[in-house]
């Protein structure tokens, strides 16, 4: 059995969940709440699995993976159908781009341990979380807005069925409405967005339906 060591709330954990659901692979989840006791990723349990202490990591027999995308990347060749990549060459590196500017650019800049260095290490108040994350995702959305824009309308980001771009943007977009971010300028990452929610993959693996939400 595949274990996912996972918190409700990280955007991380969120895409792996997304995948996995979409593939149908029966796994395991394993709550790691990165507040309560100072963080349980910090603790010698975990750190010994995962030296990097984040979240989320996969557990498949003696085989352990971080990082999400190298995660959904095993899961491409464990179950392959359905497929998150597309096999044209062009294609394949426009989803790429997409999905990195969100697991590379965006996303990192709002992490929990950067964040708390913010607040804990360099003394800003506890409202700069908000202004600082959504500058960031802000910014790092209306760029993939205007990526979208020179592609067909599709129903998802890419193409009329799912793949990685929207195993990312879903998390991400949680992340901005959480932070207060503006979505009106970025109609098509909306209107993609709503129509993902609506897939029953993407219910199950959303951040309200894990049984360590808050």
């Amino acid at each position: 059995m595949i274990r996912l060591y996972s918190y409700w709330r990280s955007s991380s954990s969120y895409r792996v969940r997304i995948a996995l659901e979409l593939k149908r692979v029966a796994y395991e989840l394993v709550p790691v709440h990165l507040v309560r006791n100072g963080g349980e990723q910090r603790q010698d349990a975990y750190r010994s699995m995962n030296p990097q202490q984040y979240v989320p990591l996969l557990e498949d027999g003696a085989t352990r993976i971080s990082q999400s995308l190298a995660i959904i990347d095993y899961l491409e060749a464990l179950a392959p159908d359905p497929g998150l990549l597309p096999e044209q060459p062009a294609n394949r590196a426009a989803v790429l781009s997409f999905a990195q500017t969100i697991a590379s650019d965006i996303q990192p800049l709002q992490n929990l341990s950067v964040l708390q260095y913010l607040t804990d290490e360099l003394g800003h108040a506890p409202a700069m979380r908000q202004q600082w994350s959504a500058h960031w995702i802000d910014r790092g959305l209306q760029s993939l807005e205007s990526q979208l824009a020179a592609c067909a309308p599709f129903t998802c980001c890419f193409s009329d069925e799912p793949g990685l771009a929207d195993v990312c943007l879903v998390p991400q977009m949680y992340n901005a409405e959480r932070f207060g971010v503006d979505l009106e300028r970025m109609p098509r990452l909306v209107r993609i967005t709503r129509h993902l929610r609506a897939l029953p993959a993407f219910q199950r693996a959303h951040p309200d339906h894990q049984p360590d939400a808050e």
